[in-house]
């Protein structure tokens, strides 16, 4: 896979190995040393950081358009296509990140004070949220119940539990698959943990365990990135389409075929389809992101923090009406619907914002661990 040398100069190198750490909670795979100058461990991947730090933008972008779907036809034509990629896109980098996991003490240790201490912390925060601004004071604190965003924190806490188990197994990809499809005609899965969730998402974090670098390096190359243009054009033309005729739920994948009020069989269909058209459309996605280093690089340490924060916002502003007002349901409002996301989204991922909640995102509890669990992780 040659390129020209002055292409290849302004492309961050890609990182061979990460040491299980997921790409919202503010560590990215390290360059090679010997190339970036730096001790092993200290280096950052800016091509990684500008695509955890893009792929959050468009999730604050889709929940700012989710209200006005229903008057702007080209509002559900974007809705649908940028959901049809960027959870997908966020999913694969973090299968990406945890291929060393391993389950050993040490890297427990980060999964639990990562992933599982922020999952209650803000499913018991969001369940006041709803009890106090969303007016519903008996809504239950149920960690079975993952509300709103925090299904993504169980889903990773789950999936990279599973590694070692994807990394022996002959036909991983095919598998997860099978597990998805098999998930979405099944509708007495329940709501426990959100497993429609964990399981339809499941492939793609799959297929980013199964990646390397040169798979990356692949879909950024010039003819690539010329490619996507024509493949975003038909995506949005097919969404155009489709909005009036599809049920964007399915892009949930939080419900069997069967709650979606459809046919057994279409639940096997829509998502051998759809994860198709969500690889090509990532694929279209990071064959656009830079590899070099931006003023929007450093976010994408902080992609986890703003992913949570933004959602009191997202959820307050239907809580509050805010959609209510005419003017928001022009073109103008909607432009400034879309600006005022990304600029919220992007704040939250700052490194203020990052200090200021580090306590809750990735507390050290070393109050809650053996002593010797980092000494026994080096053993092993």
């Amino acid at each position: 896979m040659s390129e020209p040398l002055q292409l290849a100069a302004q492309r961050a190198p890609l990182p061979d190995q990460r040491a299980a750490a997921a790409p919202s909670t503010g560590t990215a795979a390290p360059a090679p040393a010997a190339a970036a100058g730096k001790k092993p461990g200290k280096a950052r991947d800016a091509f990684l950081d500008n695509a955890k730090y893009l792929a959050i933008v468009l999730v604050a972008m889709g929940h700012s358009w989710e209200p006005l779907r229903g008057d702007s036809r080209a509002a559900s034509a974007l809705y649908m296509t940028v959901y049809a990629f960027h959870m997908p896109a966020f999913i694969v980098i973090s299968g990406y990140f945890s291929r060393s996991f391993d389950a050993s003490p040490g890297r427990l240790k980060r999964l639990i004070t990562g992933v599982a201490v922020p999952y209650v912390v803000f499913e018991v925060a969001y369940t006041f949220f709803k009890r106090t601004a969303g007016g519903d004071p008996d809504y239950p604190i149920s960690l079975l119940d993952p509300w709103y965003l925090t299904w993504f924190l169980i889903a990773l806490f789950v999936w990279r539990l599973s590694t070692p188990f994807w990394k022996v197994v002959r036909w991983p990809l095919p598998l997860a698959l099978a597990i998805a499809v098999l998930a979405s005609v099944s509708p007495d899965i329940g709501d426990d943990l959100d497993l429609q969730r964990v399981l339809q998402f499941l492939p793609f974090f799959v297929l980013g365990l199964c990646l390397k670098p040169e798979h990356f390096q692949l879909v950024r190359r010039k003819e690539a990135r010329l490619l996507a243009v024509p493949v975003f054009a038909a995506a949005l033309l097919f969404a155009y389409w489709a909005a009036p005729r599809m049920n964007a739920a399915w892009f949930y994948r939080r419900d069997s075929a069967q709650e979606l009020a459809a046919p057994g069989w279409s639940g096997a269909v829509m998502t051998l389809a759809m994860f198709g058209c969500s690889v090509i459309l990532a694929a279209c996605f990071f064959a656009w992101v830079p590899g070099r280093k931006l003023w929007f690089t450093a976010l994408g340490a902080g992609t986890l923090y703003g992913y949570l924060l933004h959602g009191f916002v997202a959820k307050g502003s239907r809580f509050w009406d805010w959609y209510d007002v005419d003017w928001v349901h022009t073109p103008w409002g909607e432009i400034v619907v879309t600006v005022a996301a990304m600029s919220l989204i992007t704040a939250l991922c700052t490194p203020p914002v990052q200090r200021a909640f580090r306590f809750v995102m990735e507390p050290k509890m070393e109050w809650a661990f053996r002593k010797d669990a980092s000494e026994v992780a080096r053993r092993r």
